[in-house]
């Protein structure tokens, strides 16, 4: 009853790591690419198979359609998901700088009002 855990407590679960190494629940874009490039290897190994009806050729090309297409997903992936947080860093410091400076003699949007009514 004590390894029991209770109701609103979260249930701690091993990560899944493909081949040992590749946590692909935590590491972003991983299950993708890996469901990308294993679909990639059927393709093109299938594809090569029915064209040319060699075997042993037509898995190198399954294999190769795999790390092609997995490598390409991740790197694609990668650098969207490193743009996304540049942008949302931006985005945090220029709301920060917003907060900040609002109301201020440094705000940037605050018109003179006192240099306007002083020349009537």
């Amino acid at each position: 009853m004590a390894a029991e855990s209770e109701p609103g407590e979260p249930v701690k679960r091993k990560p899944f790591k493909l081949l040992g190494i590749l946590d692909v629940e935590n590491i972003p874009c991983a299950r993708d690419s890996v469901l990308y490039g294993s679909l990639g290897s059927v393709v093109a190994g299938l594809g090569h198979f029915l064209l040319t009806s060699e075997i042993r050729r037509s898995c190198d090309v399954g294999v190769g359609g795999f790390i092609l297409v997995t490598l390409g997903y991740w790197f694609h992936c990668r650098y969207n998901c490193a743009k996304l947080r540049i942008q949302e860093r931006i985005a945090r410091e220029g709301i920060k700088n917003k907060i900040l400076y609002e109301s201020t003699h440094l705000d940037p949007e605050r018109k003179q009002t006192n240099s306007n009514s002083g020349s009537n």
